[in-house]
């Protein structure tokens, strides 16, 4: 039985898209602190794999982990859930 590598879904705003097939999108996450009652926000930015260069600036998009297509691009783009304003 052959065990399957699962592929994980993120979502965050795209913060640049200079790129040419490719943009950088900002995850955020809210997290307990760990000693103090508080709620933090941490926020993550990934490089996207974007061959359309669907993506625009302040965008809501959906990305997917999968095989590095350069350095530091190993995300790829799923789709915009909600366009900016």
């Amino acid at each position: 039985m052959e065990k399957q590598k699962v592929q994980r879904e993120l979502q965050g705003r795209v913060v640049s898209d200079k790129m040419d097939k490719g943009a950088v999108v900002m995850v955020e996450r809210r997290v307990k602190h760990r000693l103090y009652p508080k709620i933090i926000t941490r926020s993550k930015k990934y490089h996207i794999c974007d061959p359309q260069n669907t993506c625009g600036l302040g965008d809501l998009v959906r990305i997917r982990e999968g095989q590095k297509v350069s350095k530091t691009i190993a995300w790829h783009f799923v789709e915009v859930i909600e366009k900016a304003k």
